[in-house]
């Protein structure tokens, strides 16, 4: 196990030995978010703005005119609903080189409850025009995404969790990933598991669990979200029987939705399925009893694939 959020901090100090010109900006939150780490190594390159969002984002926007690459960071209920003018007139509109990453995304926040469990972020950020939005599953990834947003030119939005995560790659498995493209982590022929984030690992379990009810499942780590991988949607809508999408994140707007408007367009007529929060709010709870109540997990992965392919 290991934390996306300490391989974020510690990925900023070495991004920061490479590119002088890089800066981080955070919003009362540097020590959960881990970007404190880049703070002692560069406070003349860190920017505390206090539990003041908004100016944080036009302050990275100024920053990205004058040639430095801002990383800016606090919570992911924060850094979009809060901001989202901001972003989108400062960073989107003017195509600024500001890299949003955002920390505690979807409703494993736990008890902070509705109010921190930020579950429309990837659907906000989606819709801007010139906003890459981005999902890594666990620590190794995130480093990877780190490394490519701070080497990929334009406004971009990554979000990961809060807790603990296991670790599904080696920097091996990764040296390839660009963005833009999906991940084929399993394979397999009859249903397609298309996750993100948090649920990658959720997907890879029920990929297992699947081979008891001898169901062969492919998994797909969908990384970014936008731009989706749309040919890699197209190959599993093809060579497998059904297609499950996962995330942490409502069901509108968010993964599911994107790989939905893809295979309407082409006129796809298989089987399909959306997991993740409904149209709702969700309570205040530990992860995993959240995680259970909302079907977000490798039991209701596995209830819905063995549903899908009987009807």
């Amino acid at each position: 196990m290991f934390n996306p959020r300490k391989a974020y901090g510690e990925t900023l100090i070495e991004l920061g030995a490479k590119h002088p010109n890089l800066v981080v900006l955070d919003a009362d939150l540097s020590k959960s978010t881990n970007t404190i780490m880049f703070a002692k190594k560069y406070p003349e390159r860190f920017f505390e703005m206090g539990i003041a969002e908004a100016n944080m984002i036009s302050t990275a926007a100024g920053l990205a005119s004058c040639g430095k690459i801002p990383f800016v960071s606090t919570f992911a209920v924060f850094a979009t609903g809060r901001v989202y003018d901001q972003i989108r007139m400062d960073i989107a509109y003017s195509e600024a080189n500001v890299k949003i990453f955002a920390t505690h995304g979807g409703i494993s926040v736990g008890k902070d409850g509705a109010s921190h469990q930020m579950i429309e972020d990837i659907a906000l950020m989606r819709v801007l025009p010139n906003m890459t939005v981005l999902a890594p599953s666990d620590a190794t990834q995130t480093r990877k995404i780190v490394e490519l947003m701070a080497e990929n030119v334009g406004p971009m939005y990554a979000r990961i969790g809060r807790a603990d995560a296991p670790l599904i790659y080696n920097k091996e498995d990764l040296k390839d990933i660009k963005i833009g493209k999906g991940l084929t982590v399993k394979d397999g022929t009859d249903v397609s598991i298309i996750a993100c984030g948090t649920m990658v690992d959720a997907a890879l379990d029920a990929h297992e669990a699947l081979k008891k009810h001898k169901i062969n499942a492919r998994v797909i780590d969908m990384y970014t979200i936008k731009p989706l991988d749309e040919k890699l949607v197209l190959k599993c809508a093809k060579e497998t029987k059904a297609i499950i999408t996962i995330e942490e994140h409502s069901i509108i707007g968010g993964l599911g939705g994107a790989v939905a408007e893809v295979l309407a367009e082409e006129g796809f007529n298989g089987k399909f399925k959306r997991m993740g929060v409904k149209d709702i709010f969700c309570e205040s709870g530990e992860p995993k009893d959240l995680l259970e109540k909302y079907e977000l997990n490798e039991k209701h992965i596995v209830k819905n694939a063995k549903k899908i392919l009987k009807s």
